[in-house]
């Protein structure tokens, strides 16, 4: 495949063949790939589908750093592994981000896999010191800054890459340019979660693009809607109803619960980003089910990707916005 092709409006949302399904598992995913030698930093590693990519990447050989707001929880949830350094960060707080980023750089090493896992979703609105909207400035805002200050360990590794767990949630929301932070639009958390999510399709993409050059390539997913995460904690009950997990009384609906994946099988898409060879020659994509998805349609709702994620012309647009907003100039060169 030519490098120079891009996924503009999903020009490259087509399956390519990977051979697993839905109900695949990291441990099939990983099978038969020595990551030994590699580097990898996993934000949100301690617990979910972050926990399960960090004990797969770890048994593949990898060497996994795992920023972590309370490393004490950490510390405990990743007690055993191989391979695991554990420090601290707090995506919310831009100098904590380029604190350890900085601490990454002076340590020397290249970085092969950047896995941006780290989310929030579902809560109230709150601001941060800068008073950008709380899921825009952990599930967006971080990534591109923390993305940014580590650019010249990824260009150091000589093939690396950038895998962004986004989810099926940008289906809820286009990112709105004219009022992002919800300065003058009623709050509406899925909105808020939406956005982020439609952001961080449009910074890979844009990434992809920019980074391809220099051996860095770039990828969005949806994990797929798990069961057992901490995604969920401060969810209020009437919207987890409104999305047809638990019904009226409040208690979870054991069939969609069932129907659900697990969370081996959820972070297994993160995985096969990072380390499919099929992907070697192909970036910008968004990936769902261990596969590249395809476009969204009207025949099949909250499936694929939205084109409206996919638009040069925004993720353009976004790149100069974020940098004018954060303050970091993330030029690639």
């Amino acid at each position: 495949m030519e490098t120079s092709q891009t996924n503009d409006a999903g020009a490259l949302q087509k399956p390519i063949g990977s051979g697993f399904t839905a109900a695949s598992t990291t441990q099939e995913v990983i099978k038969g790939i020595d990551l030994e030698g590699q580097v990898a930093i996993v934000t949100g590693g301690n617990t979910g589908i972050g926990l399960e990519t960090v004990k797969t990447l770890s048994q593949a050989g990898a060497t996994v750093i795992v920023p972590a707001r309370d490393v004490a929880k950490a510390k405990q949830n990743l007690k055993g592994l191989a391979n695991v350094e554990i420090e601290a960060l707090d995506l919310i707080d831009p100098n904590s981000i380029d604190r350890f980023a900085a601490q990454f750089i002076a340590s020397g090493r290249p970085l092969h896999l950047l896995i941006n896992n780290a989310g929030i979703m579902f809560v109230p609105l709150r601001r941060d010191s800068r008073g950008f909207e709380s899921q825009l400035a952990v599930n967006y805002l971080a990534t591109f800054q923390l993305t940014a200050r580590l650019w010249d360990a990824l260009k150091q590794a000589d093939g690396a890459r950038v895998v962004n767990v986004s989810s099926l949630g940008h289906h809820f929301a286009p990112f709105n340019f004219d009022d992002p932070n919800f300065d003058r639009r009623n709050y509406e958390t899925l909105q808020a979660y939406g956005q982020s999510k439609s952001a961080l399709n449009l910074f890979s993409l844009e990434l992809d693009n920019r980074a391809k050059s220099f051996g860095v390539r770039s990828y969005s997913l949806h994990p797929g809607n798990i069961w057992g995460t901490e995604l969920t904690r401060e969810a209020p009950l009437e919207i987890l109803q409104q999305l047809g997990f638990y019904d009226e009384q409040g208690n979870p609906i054991a069939e969609v619960i069932d129907s659900l994946k697990s969370i081996p099988q959820g972070a297994a898409t993160t995985v096969w980003c990072a380390t499919s060879p099929l992907l070697d020659q192909l970036g910008g994509v968004y990936c769902e089910d261990v596969e590249v998805a395809d476009l969204a349609t009207d025949a099949s709702p909250m499936r694929g990707v939205q084109p409206y994620s996919l638009d040069e012309a925004n993720a353009r647009r976004l790149w100069k916005l974020t940098e004018n907003w954060t303050g970091v100039s993330f030029t690639i060169h």
